[in-house]
């Protein structure tokens, strides 16, 4: 993992991870008007629209900028081609962060998340100085809970039926690491 702070990018083997800009608008509307990945996430709209994307995509820098949130795009580092995206929050009275994350249907099963992810974690112990990192993933997708596992995170515990998810609920279970 290479951080190039003036650039705002994470290079890894195969990835950037960089800044959404509003012409991936597009790209992120085609990836997200889908609804196994709105089933999988806590808070994707379904369907999901262009001006949904400019929405979220609206305060990236300046949280970023603030310490905030570091939201990134995960794209080839080849091709540009966007994979999905990449987030991390930035709790610094307890120095710990979420780590959030999706990627294109179309892209599943080629380790784009775990060595995103990875890279994030990377950048959270040793250039921002986290204690700990988090996530939390639906029990209906045990696909994100391998992803978690990968980066050496363990279960700290499941909270039972805690989202509602179209009529249904869903188990939410918590994985997490300190920086040894």
């Amino acid at each position: 993992m290479q951080y190039i702070e003036k650039q705002r990018t994470i290079t890894t083997e195969r990835l950037v991870l960089r800044l959404f800009d509003k012409s991936d608008a597009e790209a992120v509307t085609r990836l997200c008007n889908n609804y196994n990945i709105y089933k999988n996430t806590l808070y994707l709209p379904y369907p999901y629209s262009v001006n949904d994307a400019l929405t979220w995509m609206e305060r990236h820098l300046e949280n970023f900028l603030a310490d905030k949130a570091y939201e990134f795009a995960i794209t080839d580092k080849e091709t540009g081609i966007l994979y999905g995206a990449i987030a991390l929050s930035n709790n610094q009275r307890f120095r710990n962060g979420e780590i959030a994350y999706w990627v294109g249907e179309e892209y599943w099963g080629n380790g784009f998340a775990t060595e995103a992810a990875e890279a994030i974690k990377q950048f959270a112990f040793q250039e921002k100085g986290y204690h700990k990192i988090f996530a939390r993933y639906f029990g209906s997708n045990p696909a994100s809970g391998r992803v978690l596992e990968k980066l050496g995170m363990s279960q700290e515990g499941i909270l039972k039926d805690h989202v509602r998810k179209e009529e249904r609920f869903e188990d939410l279970a918590y994985c997490g690491m300190i920086n040894a």
